[in-house]
């Protein structure tokens, strides 16, 4: 097996589940930070089993990008992150040049964690800052104020212009309550004066179980309709082109030389590894992903120490192998696309059939591509920006028809 060159380290803890959020995190309140902080106990039993998860895997080759997020991972000291990235560093090793991304949040983060953190070997900083405006950020269910905000901005853009970091991004989330096109206009404006090279621009999504899905079950959620949405969405991409941002990906802009190379692992189709509670792997093109919870987190590490990672990676459900869909998801949302002829052959369909079907996926995608939707060249398709990435769905849709119509044909 080829084993991967990034890694992801999932740090559960937050100080409070926000009202959007339906990740896998563990709240500690508002007063957690810091190796003797409220809820240390339960953060330091937690490192021991990401450790020794760590240690139990294959050590493969050096790495070219650790990301470690969470949760809200700059809740734990810069010692502790120094001692994880160490354990990474000895038991896989790191290219020269090694992209090393920690999520931090406003909340949790000053001058003194920065020159913690970097001194452990952080050189790329992802900052959740969601929204400048404190209205937004209460409704957001968010610890943090517009103040810390700015202020986190301003020291990360320092040290960036001061060469102490590769890079930084700032993500912020659009189509919020309380948001139209011209307050959206004045945050973007805000994000820019900061001079950050990359940032990521989520939509907002209601998920299942969230204070959010259960306010609009409700009819409490008041958010932008869809033209609006719309509006807002170009807004956002016609500015940051200004700007000197490409597009490189549905919910990521980056100047030059600056888009997440950890992130574009994922969208790729490549492998990589994944420690922690709730954290999902993908090796051999079989992914998995660890339990959600403590407990059954550690017997699960129990059982990977009682077999062995190779007998262990065989009994992985072979359900989870990447599937043809995941494939063309993910690829229809980077800038570059994907192209269909390529995967098609990799499966070990003849040409003359992929030049078939394809002439039957063109023609059923004609009326997207003649008003500008989706682009296609020598069979590889991508999205227009911003009109086929903000439609993104619909189009990928159709292609899953598709795709799905060929299951039924005597070619599949």
């Amino acid at each position: 097996m080829k084993y991967p060159q990034s890694a992801y380290l999932h740090i559960p803890f937050c100080h409070r589940r926000c009202f959007y959020c339906d990740f896998t995190v563990v709240p500690l309140g508002d007063k957690a930070h810091g190796e003797n902080a409220p809820g240390s106990s339960s953060v330091n039993s937690y490192l021991k089993l990401l450790h020794k998860e760590i240690a139990l895997a294959p050590k493969g080759i050096p790495l070219s990008t650790i990301y470690i997020g969470g949760g809200t991972p700059s809740i734990l000291s810069s010692n502790q992150i120094f001692r994880l990235l160490d354990l990474m560093r000895d038991h896989f090793g790191l290219q020269d040049g090694a992209e090393i991304t920690l999520e931090v949040d406003p909340a949790s983060f000053d001058d003194g964690s920065l020159k913690g953190f970097l001194d452990a070997g952080v050189n790329r900083l992802s900052l959740g800052g969601q929204s400048f405006d404190d209205h937004v950020l209460t409704d957001l269910g968010r610890r943090h104020t517009a103040k810390d905000l700015n202020k986190a901005c301003t020291l990360i853009s320092e040290s960036f212009k001061k060469g102490k970091i590769f890079s930084w991004s700032l993500d912020l989330i659009q189509n919020l309550p309380r948001q139209d096109l011209h307050s959206w206009k004045k945050q973007i404006k805000q994000a820019i004066s900061f001079s950050p090279p990359h940032l990521s621009i989520y939509d907002l999504s209601i998920e299942k179980g969230t204070v959010f899905a259960w306010r609009q079950s409700r009819g409490e959620l008041s958010l932008p309709n869809h033209e609006e949405a719309a509006d807002i969405s170009k807004m956002t991409s016609k500015m940051l082109r200004k700007e000197g941002f490409s597009r490189y990906e549905i919910s990521n802009y980056a100047l030059p030389g600056h888009p997440s190379r950890h992130n574009r692992v994922y969208w790729s189709g490549s492998n990589w590894w994944g420690f922690g509670q709730g954290a999902t792997s993908c090796l051999g093109g079989k992914r998995f992903s660890r339990p959600r919870t403590r407990e059954k987190y550690r017997r699960w590490i129990e059982l990977l120490e009682l077999k062995g990672f190779n007998k262990f990676f065989g009994l992985i459900d072979q359900s989870e192998l990447i599937t043809f869909d995941d494939l063309i998801i993910v690829g229809l949302r980077r800038r570059e696309g994907i192209n269909l002829k390529k995967l098609l052959k990799d499966l070990g369909w003849n040409d003359i059939q992929i030049d078939k079907d394809l002439i039957n996926l063109k023609n059923r995608l004609k009326y997207q591509i003649e008003i500008g939707l989706i682009k296609e060249r020598d069979y590889r398709f991508y999205l227009t920006d911003p009109d086929g990435m903000d439609l993104s769905n619909q189009i990928i849709v159709e292609i899953l028809i598709w795709w799905e119509s060929l299951h039924d044909s005597s070619f599949s």
